[in-house]
């Protein structure tokens, strides 16, 4: 076992991401291991579905909420598209225990270094930088108060 030494930057979680899921050569079962991911997060309450959480500019139904807790952000999700949940579940697990200002400047290289933007459609994509954005709105907001 190597002893590795724990990695506590939102940039450096990145790259663990991106190994752990570089790890499954095919694209497919890359993508299906992400959506299966996304199967396990915790659903949203009816409560928390609300218009005022909801993520506009995705073509599926996306819930998005942000809190921090000492100093680190967390953002819980929901979507009504399997594929959308376990693509928006990667980007939360991303950001979830970083600080504002790395929610803030640093972008999900993620997506890229795993070619789902070859799997995607542009609507899908263009979904997903909505998500982005709102993380980046409620990161900012966050760091002005």
């Amino acid at each position: 076992m190597l002893n590795v030494p724990f990695m506590s930057t939102l940039a450096e979680k990145q790259l663990r991401l991106i190994a752990r899921y570089q790890t499954i050569e095919d694209a497919h079962e890359r993508l299906a291991a992400i959506v299966a991911r996304g199967k396990k997060w915790p659903a949203l309450t009816e409560d928390q579905r609300t218009d005022a959480n909801r993520v506009h500019g995705c073509s599926s139904r996306v819930w998005l909420i942000g809190r921090v807790e000492h100093g680190h952000c967390h953002f819980q999700m929901d979507a009504d598209s399997t594929l959308v949940k376990g693509l928006v579940a990667l980007l939360c697990e991303l950001y979830d225990g970083a600080s504002a200002a790395e929610v803030e400047c640093i972008e999900p290289e993620i997506i890229t270094a795993l070619g789902l933007e070859r799997q995607l459609s542009p609507t899908r994509l263009n979904g997903l930088a909505s998500v982005r954005a709102t993380m980046r709105a409620f990161a900012e907001r966050e760091l002005a108060s």
